[in-house]
C-alpha cells in the first residue's frame, strides 16, 4: 500500500491499480481487474506474488521487484528456492507480446552468489545447488520433518506444554532429534503466544513410530487442555 500511495504520489497523471489480498477480496473483483488491466486503463501495477503468476499482460514491458534481499536472511530453509521461483515467473511478466520487456530487481546484496547464480545461470542451477546444501543439512526432501505446535493466552503456556511434549518423546530410544521447543519467530499472533517443538529424522518410519507412541500420552497431559497444539507433518514452513 505504501508502495502504491508513493508512485500515486510521484506519477499524479499515471493510473496505479494495487493487486493483493485485500483489493480482491469482493466477488470477482480480481475478473474486473484484469479486465481494466487488458483494456488499457491501468499504466502501473502493483502487487504481491499474485502478479507474478499466470497472467498474460501484452503491454506490460518493465518489472519491478522490490526489497528482494529478505529472502536471502529468512529463518524459512525454502525461502530462496521460492525467491529463485519468483523471480523466474515474474520474468515472464515482462515483454510477452510484441513489445521487449526489461527486470529491475533491488537488492543491497547484488554480490551475492544466489543473485550471480540465478541472473547468470538460471533456475536450474540455483535448484541444483539448494539441492546439494539440502543433502549435506539433511533438510527435506533428503530428512523428514514434523513440527509440534502450541499457542495459549498465557505467555509461558505454550513452551511449558511443549516441553512435557519434549519430556516425553525423549524417553525413547530413537533416532529422531529433537529441537526446542523454542517460541515462534512471531511470537504472539492474534492475542496468543506461540512456539514449536521440531522433529528431525532420516528414517520416515522411525518419526511416525515415535509420535504413534506418545501422541495418546500427550492428550493426556493437563497443560494440553488449556493451551491449543497440534502436529505438522512435513510442515512448509517454519515461522
Amino acid at each position: 500500500e505504501k508502495i502504491e500511495q508513493a508512485l500515486t504520489a510521484i506519477f499524479k497523471d499515471v493510473p496505479v491499480l494495487r493487486i493483493d489480498r485485500d483489493s480482491t477480496q469482493r466477488v470477482n473483483s480480481f475478473a474486473n481487474m484484469v479486465k481494466q488491466i487488458n483494456q488499457g486503463h491501468a499504466a502501473i501495477l502493483v502487487g504481491t506474488q499474485m502478479l507474478a503468476k499466470g497472467h498474460d499482460f501484452h503491454d506490460v514491458t518493465l518489472v519491478g521487484v522490490v526489497d528482494a534481499d529478505l529472502a536471502l536472511f529468512s529463518a524459512d530453509f525454502r525461502a530462496t528456492e521460492s525467491l529463485a521461483q519468483l523471480i523466474t515467473q515474474v520474468t515472464g511478466r515482462a515483454g510477452r507480446g510484441k513489445k521487449a520487456g526489461e527486470v529491475l530487481i533491488q537488492s543491497e546484496q547484488p554480490e551475492h552468489p544466489f543473485w550471480q547464480n540465478l541472473l547468470q545461470h538460471g533456475y536450474e542451477s540455483v535448484a541444483d545447488n539448494l539441492l546439494s546444501e539440502r543433502i549435506q543439512m539433511e533438510l527435506p526432501p533428503h530428512g523428514f520433518w514434523a513440527v509440534w505446535r502450541a499457542e495459549a493466552k498465557e505467555k509461558d503456556l505454550a513452551i511449558e506444554l511443549l516441553q512435557q511434549v519434549a519430556g516425553l518423546l525423549q524417553q525413547s530410544n530413537s533416532s529422531v532429534l529433537i529441537l526446542g521447543p523454542v517460541p515462534a519467530l512471531m511470537e504472539k499472533r492474534a492475542g496468543r503466544y506461540r512456539a514449536q517443538l521440531l522433529m528431525r529424522s532420516a528414517d520416515r518410519g522411525a518419526l511416525h513410530q515415535l509420535i504413534d507412541q506418545h501422541i495418546h500420552s500427550v492428550t493426556k497431559l493437563k497443560l494440553a487442555r488449556k493451551a491449543r497444539w497440534s502436529i505438522d507433518i512435513d510442515p512448509t514452513e517454519l515461522i
